[in-house]
C-alpha cells in the first residue's frame, strides 16, 4: 500500500488587529474540511486551547505554515512573532496589519504618552483622578501580575522578524488564501521568498470596469457622501479620492463594485516604497489648476490626507510616525 503524505501543521496567530483576518480564515466555510484533511491546526488561540508554553516546547520548524495577522503593538505581539518565526518553516504576514502596519499603525501619528493620556485621563467615560496607567508589572496579594508592555511604535511583522510571504488585504479574500494553501499542499514551486502572494502586481484601476478618460482633470474633491455617485464613472473623475491607482489588485475590486472607493488595503505594487507619496503624486497630476492659490483651495477639500493616504501603510512608509 502506498504511504500517504503526512499532514501539514498549520498555525494562526492574532496580534494587534480587529479579528477580521481570523474571520476570513473561517470564511472558507465547507472548504475547511479540505484544509483539515491536508493540515492539522496546532495553534490558533481563538479556536484551540493551546497555550504559549505548548508552542515554546515544540521543536524548531515544527509548524509548516503560520498565518500571522495583526501588527506588532506590544511586547506580547513581539514575543510571539519571534517565537513563531523559530517554530515555523513558512511565516506569512497575513492581512494589511501584519503586511504594512494597517489601521493600528495610524496610532504612530500619536505618541505612547498621547494615547495613554487620552484613554486613561481625558476620555469622557473614564473617572481616574489619580491618572493611573497600566504597568508591565503590578504586585497583588496572589503575586505579581504581568501585562504586555505597550510600545511607542506600531510595527509591521517584517520590521520585527524575518517573513517568508505576504498576503495582503483587510482582510485578505478567502479565495486567495485557498489558492495559496492549495499550492503549498500540492508541493508546487512557490514564488521567491519575500513575495506578495494571493494578489496581482497590477493596480486596481487595471481591473476596474468603471469608465474613465485618459486626461482626467479635477477642480474639486468630495467625500463620498457629498455626491450622488452614478455607479459608472471612475471615482476620481467624479472628484472622490480613490486609492485604486496605487493599490495592488487581487481583491476583485469589491469595494468599488459596492460603490465605495478603494481604501488601499492591498498595499502598493512591487517597487513602490511609499504608497501615500505615490498617491499624492497621482493627485497632483490631475488637479485642473495652475495658480498655486487655487491649487491650495482644491487640496483643502481633502479631509485628513495623512489618515487617507497612509490608512494602511504608515509604519512602513518613509515618514513612519509622528516625530516630537
Amino acid at each position: 500500500m502506498e504511504k500517504s503524505n503526512p499532514k501539514l501543521k498549520l498555525a494562526v496567530y492574532w496580534a494587534s488587529a480587529c479579528g477580521g483576518c481570523c474571520v476570513s480564515v473561517l470564511d472558507v466555510h465547507e472548504k475547511l474540511y479540505d484544509i483539515l484533511s491536508a493540515a492539522d491546526l496546532v495553534f490558533w488561540p481563538i479556536a484551540l486551547d493551546t497555550k504559549y508554553h505548548d508552542v515554546e516546547e515544540m521543536p524548531d520548524k515544527n509548524i509548516d505554515i503560520t498565518l500571522f495577522n495583526g501588527a506588532v503593538r506590544n511586547s506580547e505581539n513581539e514575543k510571539m512573532a519571534r517565537l513563531l518565526r523559530e517554530k515555523s518553516k513558512i511565516l506569512v504576514a497575513y492581512g494589511s496589519c501584519a503586511h504594512l502596519g494597517g489601521i493600528p499603525g495610524l496610532a504612530n501619528f500619536s505618541t505612547k504618552e498621547d494615547i495613554l493620556r487620552r484613554i486613561y485621563s481625558e476620555c469622557e467615560s473614564v473617572i481616574n483622578p489619580e491618572g493611573k496607567t497600566p504597568l508591565p508589572e503590578f504586585e497583588v496579594d496572589e503575586g505579581i501580575l504581568d501585562i504586555p508592555e505597550f510600545y511607542n511604535d506600531v510595527r509591521a511583522l517584517s520590521q520585527v522578524t524575518d517573513v517568508d510571504y505576504f498576503i495582503p488585504g483587510c482582510p485578505p479574500q478567502t479565495e486567495r488564501l485557498l489558492e495559496v494553501f492549495n499550492l503549498i499542499v500540492a508541493g508546487a514551486e512557490l514564488p521567491p521568498k519575500g513575495s506578495v502572494i494571493g494578489a496581482e502586481n497590477k493596480t486596481q484601476c487595471d481591473e476596474c470596469i468603471r469608465k474613465r478618460t485618459e486626461n482626467k482633470r479635477i477642480k474639486k474633491f468630495y467625500r463620498p457622501w457629498e455626491i450622488n455617485d452614478d455607479g459608472v464613472t471612475c471615482f476620481l473623475e467624479q472628484g472622490v479620492l480613490c486609492m485604486g491607482p496605487v493599490t495592488r489588485a487581487g481583491c476583485g475590486y469589491r469595494c468599488i463594485k459596492g460603490n465605495a472607493p478603494c481604501r488601499g488595503c492591498y498595499g502598493p505594487l512591487t517597487g513602490v516604497t511609499d504608497p501615500g507619496a505615490k498617491m499624492m503624486a497621482a493627485i497632483a497630476g490631475v488637479v485642473d489648476e495652475k495658480d498655486p492659490e487655487e491649487i491650495r483651495k482644491i487640496l483643502d477639500d481633502v479631509v485628513d490626507p495623512a489618515g487617507l493616504f497612509y490608512r494602511f501603510s504608515l509604519p512602513v512608509s518613509l515618514i513612519r510616525r509622528k516625530i516630537e
